[in-house]
């Protein structure tokens, strides 16, 4: 209006200092607020800076929540990992949707004072002005929509990019890419990969530019016939020159918002469609949740007994665990012994309470027989009373301190114990002679980093286990990696928290160690075929862990009688076969 006022001053008729003065005050009020218009576009950026962090926390903070909290066996499902995987881009959504819709407030204040303009003008152009803002709206929609798809259809795609490029960076896998030359064969994957990627992009850039092409065109035809009304009006002396003037100006700077507009909308629906995969997904984490309440376990827990219990993973043509009976007791040591795939790590992930049984009853049980069943029990409290070293434990990428103290990550750090812990895990010594003792970065990629060979970390992780200090230990090859003197060392560390009241459940493939055991469970493709010592086992003329014994046994020549006959291994229902030591 200000702009409208100036130009009928200056085309009136009388001498142009006279005009000037008359224009001033309304060249006044443009200063005016174009400096208001600066200073609130500071204050928006200042207030975005503070917000967009925040928003971006609140939203990462809710979906990770409740990601941790899936049940595991859901996790195994990929139509559930698939819809978790799409939620993650939300995240990152969060905070740009906060950008774009300062930006799109901003543009649409502009938008809205053209508008009144133009009404205040002639009514007529404010459709005009519409007409030509519906195609590209349209347009922008479209696209956002079409990316969209295209994104979610390719998630899976997308993650083993990641995944395969992680490889080539990873310390752990050096040392087979260059010696294998396997990092040429991550990089054909990955350029194959790129290329179906890349097509991809093609066709979405075709359909982008038709989509466009239509949107311009009819965008075009609109500005044409708001330009041809114009100049009707202006030729039928409906307007005034000046007045002609101030709406040209008004209509180009609409379109150039409008322009602008456009493009944010488009990003701003499309950050919106991520966002609204990350509600999706946190839902969908809060329907497969654990339950945070359940019937207090008896106190003290005793002992678990597992009752023909069977587990069938999600999308499995057979169970991983048939009819499985055992009992774990505290101030003992059961050991589960049996082939590669015979479902020991499924048992003791039962044991933890990180799977329920597709079949059966895991009860635990307290003193005076009182017990309460898996399903209703609560399983935080299941969770406090275990504490896991599983074979493949994860190797925090943080200092040594921290990779031990996590192992009770609901519970403040006791640096005390954590010392305790790493010199019970015999990792003390090798942690304090490090650069920066247990504030070393245990990766090396990092400043203040260190390398630990496996056998090192392997001791860590017990540490992180021994930190816990819970009433039940699930130890999955706990000594896989380490020296013989440190082997033994650990498995009387095993021994040693049995005789101070903890249940030790070790899965390992070394006999030796499990012959101090106080039960052995021997499974076959998921079933317990054999339970006893240690002794009893060995008395079985056609025991299957007498076998495996013996046949570890040979390869230190510590051979059997000559024609003392030991079966080898049973695979499921293939004949049984002989073999004479």
């Amino acid at each position: 209006m200000a702009v409208n006022r100036v130009l009928t001053q200056l085309f009136a008729d009388g001498p142009t200092a006279d005009k000037l003065r008359q224009a001033l005050p309304s060249l006044v009020v443009l200063a005016v607020v174009s400096v208001g218009s600066a200073l609130l576009a500071a204050w928006s950026t200042a207030m975005s800076g503070r917000l967009e962090p925040q928003v971006e926390r609140a939203v990462s903070a809710r979906y990770y929540a409740a990601v941790t909290r899936v049940e595991v066996e859901a996790t195994e499902r990929p139509e559930v990992q698939r819809v978790l995987e799409a939620g993650r881009f939300g995240t990152d959504s969060a905070r740009s949707m906060l950008r774009l819709s300062v930006g799109v407030g901003s543009v649409l204040i502009g938008m809205v004072a053209a508008a009144v303009v133009l009404v205040s003008l002639h009514w007529i152009l404010l459709p005009m002005l519409l007409a030509i803002a519906f195609p590209k709206g349209w347009g922008a929609v479209r696209s956002a929509r079409r990316e969209y798809t295209s994104r979610l259809n390719w998630v899976d795609h997308r993650r083993a990019i990641s995944s395969l490029l992680a490889y080539l960076t990873r310390p752990h896998a050096a040392g087979e890419i260059r010696v294998h030359a396997a990092g040429e064969t991550l990089l054909r994957g990955y350029e194959e990969m790129s290329r179906q990627t890349e097509a991809e992009q093609r066709r979405l850039a075709r359909a982008q530019a038709h989509t466009d092409l239509v949107a311009g065109g009819f965008a075009g035809l609109a500005s044409l016939a708001c330009y041809g009304l114009l100049w009707w009006l202006l030729a039928a002396g409906g307007l005034p020159l000046a007045v002609g003037g101030t709406a040209v100006i008004a209509i180009r700077n609409s379109t150039e918002r409008l322009t602008s507009l456009v493009q944010q909308v488009n990003r701003l629906y499309e950050e919106l469609l991520f966002l609204t995969d990350t509600k999706h997904a946190t839902e969908l984490a809060a329907e497969h949740a654990i339950p945070r309440r359940g019937t207090p376990l008896p106190c003290p827990t005793r002992a678990v007994h597992m009752e023909n219990v069977s587990f069938t993973y999600p999308g499995a043509d057979s169970p991983a665990l048939k009819g499985v009976s055992l009992s774990v007791r505290r101030g003992t040591v059961t050991a589960l012994v049996g082939a590669n795939g015979s479902g020991k790590t499924t048992l003791t992930k039962i044991l933890a309470g990180l799977l329920l049984p597709t079949d059966g009853s895991v009860w635990w049980e307290g003193e005076a027989g009182r017990r309460v069943e898996l399903r209703e029990a609560d399983r935080t409290e299941v969770f406090s009373m275990v504490g896991l070293l599983g074979q493949d434990f994860p190797h925090w990428e943080m200092t040594a301190a921290t990779n031990i103290a996590i192992g009770a990550g609901d519970r403040p750090r006791d640096m005390d114990r954590v010392e305790e812990a790493a010199q019970a895990a015999d990792v003390h010594a090798l942690i304090a002679g490090l650069p920066h003792g247990y504030d070393s970065i245990v990766f090396k990629g990092y400043e203040r980093g260190v390398q630990l060979s496996g056998g090192q970390w392997q001791k860590l992780g017990a540490a992180r286990s021994r930190y816990r200090n819970a009433p039940f230990f699930l130890v999955d090859e706990p000594t896989s990696a380490l020296d013989p003197h440190a082997e033994i060392a650990a498995f009387e560390g095993l021994w040693a928290l049995a005789e101070r009241d903890h249940a030790v459940v070790l899965v390992t493939h070394r006999l030796a160690a499990t012959a101090k055991a106080d039960h052995i469970y021997v499974l076959d493709h998921g079933r317990v075929v054999e339970e006893g010592t240690h002794d009893q086992l060995m008395s079985a003329d056609d025991g299957l862990y007498r076998g495996m014994f013996a046949a570890q046994a040979a390869q230190y020549g510590l051979i059997q009688a000559p024609g003392d006959v030991v079966p080898a291994p049973r695979r499921g229902s293939a004949p049984r076969r002989e073999e004479t030591l």
